[in-house]
């Protein structure tokens, strides 16, 4: 997975030169001062990922975890209906140009992440006086992750709030139409709610700050009628979680951390208010 977000993070540099030696810089229409908003929907996907657990009977790690994201079924009334366009994996971003072509954001990119249930992996560590089956002491052995054992998943969701600076550079414009690239980097909290199942416990579901993640964006914008535009956009990224909730008591714990990608469709519109 890293080289793919590798080789499209190069593909853009690589295009965004070429163009540019190419084709005459516009930046005219970018306006310092102006704000800028919008809202789409996202594929995510999700690097292998050592889970640690560990409670007052409990230290265990899982190695190499499968997870993957949780679309939606297309239906207009759940994407389009202002009461249910969050439960799809979404991204919402307010932007405001300090200059010419260069902006500050704040976001939310709202992903779901599901551990595959019945995976075969490898664990470590030790569980002791659980009412369950797995008390036992582990050393690179391999288990299948029941849901009688585990069930864990950032289903409401993978929520990334993130604040980002970003360059936007005009290709070409024709009458009310441009064409114009964006490139940034981004860093924020994660917000998780976890639906989490631990050794036969009481589900727990509930929001946490759990930990932080960082990422670049590449993508392409392209403007009609000077105001409004749709963009695709390709993110990669680094989320880190030390501080993952599990059950009702507070000692029990996770921590997870992994590679990530998004490939994003946005639609949004540029406006001033000053």
């Amino acid at each position: 997975m890293n080289y793919i977000i590798r080789l499209f993070c190069l593909f853009f540099v690589v295009f965004t030169i070429d163009a540019q030696d190419s084709l005459k810089v516009n930046t005219s229409r970018v306006k310092q001062g102006d704000f800028y908003v919008y809202w789409g929907w996202n594929l995510s996907g999700y690097g292998k990922s050592d889970i640690s657990f560990k409670g007052e009977n409990y230290d265990f790690t899982l190695d190499n975890v499968t997870a993957y994201d949780r679309q939606s079924d297309f239906e207009p009334g759940k994407y389009l209906n202002p009461t249910s366009i969050t439960i799809p994996q979404y991204n919402f971003r307010l932007g405001y140009f300090i200059k010419e072509n260069y902006s500050i954001s704040i976001g939310v990119d709202h992903m779901k992440y599901v551990v595959a249930e019945n995976q075969t992996v490898t664990i470590n560590g030790e569980i002791n006086d659980t009412n369950s089956l797995y008390n036992g002491v582990y050393n690179n052995d391999s288990i299948v992750l029941d849901p009688s054992f585990l069930t864990f998943e950032h289903t409401d969701g993978l929520n990334y709030i993130n604040v980002g600076f970003r360059r936007h550079d005009n290709l070409f414009h024709y009458k009310s139409f441009e064409l114009n690239t964006v490139f940034g980097l981004e860093t924020g909290l994660l917000f998780p709610k976890t639906n989490a199942r631990l050794l036969d416990q009481k589900r727990y579901d509930d929001f946490h700050i759990s930990g932080y993640g960082v990422n670049a964006v590449g993508g392409i914008q392209l403007t009609f009628f000077k105001y409004f535009f749709v963009q695709s956009e390709l993110k990669g990224g680094y989320i880190n979680m030390p501080d993952i909730r599990t059950t009702m008591n507070e000692v029990d714990s996770a921590s997870q951390s992994f590679w990530f990608y998004q490939v994003n469709m946005v639609f949004g519109a540029r406006f001033k208010i000053f």
